[in-house]
């Protein structure tokens, strides 16, 4: 059971599911929730790749109708799931869906709690919602202390090639209603393996046993993706160096073209490669060698970081916006200023020299992330924020709960 004496009764709007990390985080904080005992639903479209996943969480999932103009029939009837199902918290992930969060909560007439969370590494894009979105929600949770940091001062970089780096102002208004909650990972997944599995991944992959990999997971979005064009470019100047290298780039995206074509002007082809999309992630994790994190544009935490750690694998990473904080809770490997690609190739040359971690090495990187970002410590963070929220350490519970 949860810290509460009775469960609390949560909606989570999410009117995306298309994929991503937003969603992933959404997705696995309804299930970290309804494993303490909390009564949960998750609200959005039907038929979109995490509406399937939430499902198969069994978790109580409610499809709401097509959005229509200003998303009116999405609130509306979001409204009405908060009245019948006597929500007391309403929260929203996605920055489409910070308004129409608040205008369903208030149109339901119950007064439920308003919770958001802030994934990104910047503060939201209107005027408006920048001056006025602290005074219509209870609590704006930032994923990290540097998100936290934008929207409480702002960041600017305005000398950045990348155009959102350049100006990220503060919200205005009450400050306290922001806190900060890391995200979490299901560290019963993302854990050590070995064995005939992971031998397997690799042969699918064409890994040989004497291959050292280097891997960037994630996706690959026009223009410049996040890293992964930096991350070729290091691989060419280390590769003849350490011929048993391999570099693989785990993920999709529309730059697909770009990165082939890299690989061939590099002189990386047979040594460097795009895999198909991989579903079993902590699979894949474990059949790497070492994660590399070059990122380029923002980021809010980088649970990938966390992720290739809970295996017991090294990290080399920018040391940019949240990433720092995510890497620490691990520290293991290096990081290193974004777009360097010298000082890149630099650590990976040095990375592949090393020997492997041992098991028990792994073994204890795997419980130092258990014990500060695993689905549970995520979820029990938000229930406590939820009670202090409702003013309560316990409530009686509702009668004929209906999620």
């Amino acid at each position: 059971m949860s810290d509460t004496a009775a469960p609390l009764r949560l909606l989570h709007l999410n009117s995306l599911l298309t994929g991503g990390g937003t969603d992933d985080q959404c997705a696995k904080l309804a299930l970290a929730l309804h494993r303490l005992g909390h009564h949960v639903a998750v609200a959005g479209p039907d038929g979109r790749e995490f509406s399937k996943i939430i499902r198969d969480f069994d978790i109580p999932f409610h499809a709401t109708p097509p959005e229509g103009l200003l998303k009116l029939r999405f609130i509306l009837d979001a409204a009405r799931f908060i009245r019948r199902e006597k929500i007391q918290i309403v929260h929203g992930h996605h920055g489409r869906d910070l308004w129409p969060t608040i205008f369903a909560a208030r149109l339901s007439g119950t007064r439920p709690k308003i919770v958001l969370t802030r994934h990104l590494a910047k503060s939201p894009s209107s005027w408006f919602s920048r001056r006025f979105l602290l005074g219509q929600c209870d609590a704006l949770i930032a994923v990290s202390e540097f998100v936290a940091k934008v929207l409480r001062e702002g960041a600017y970089d305005p000398d950045s090639p990348e155009p959102e780096r350049r100006a990220r102002p503060p919200l205005l208004g009450d400050q306290a209603r922001i806190h900060v909650i890391h995200g979490g990972i299901d560290t019963e997944r993302f854990r050590p393996l070995a064995g005939a599995e992971i031998e397997a991944q690799r042969r699918e992959w064409g890994l040989s046993p004497e291959h050292y990999v280097f891997a960037v997971v994630g996706g690959y979005p026009l223009p410049r993706g996040k890293g992964q064009r930096e991350f070729l470019q290091a691989a060419a100047r280390i590769h003849p160096q350490i011929p048993q290298a391999r570099f693989l780039i785990i993920g999709r995206g529309n730059m697909a073209e770009n990165l082939q074509a890299d690989i061939e002007r590099l002189g990386l082809a047979g040594k460097a490669w795009l895999t198909p999309y991989c579903t079993d992630m902590p699979r894949a994790m474990n059949a790497i060698d070492c994660l590399v994190h070059p990122q380029i544009g923002t980021e809010a935490l980088g649970l990938v970081v966390c992720e290739a750690f809970a295996c017991g694998k090294p990290v080399i990473a920018s040391a940019l916006d949240g990433i720092p904080e995510a890497f620490a809770v691990g520290g293991c490997g290096e990081l290193l200023p974004p777009e360097n690609v010298p000082a890149l190739a630099a650590a990976m040359l040095e990375r592949a020299r090393l020997l492997l971690p041992s098991e028990a090495e792994r073994m204890q990187l795997h419980r130092n992330i258990a014990e500060r970002v695993s689905l549970e410590v995520f979820a029990r963070a938000y229930g406590m924020l939820y009670v202090n929220l409702l003013g309560f350490q316990g409530r009686p519970a509702l009668d004929n709960p209906r999620i």
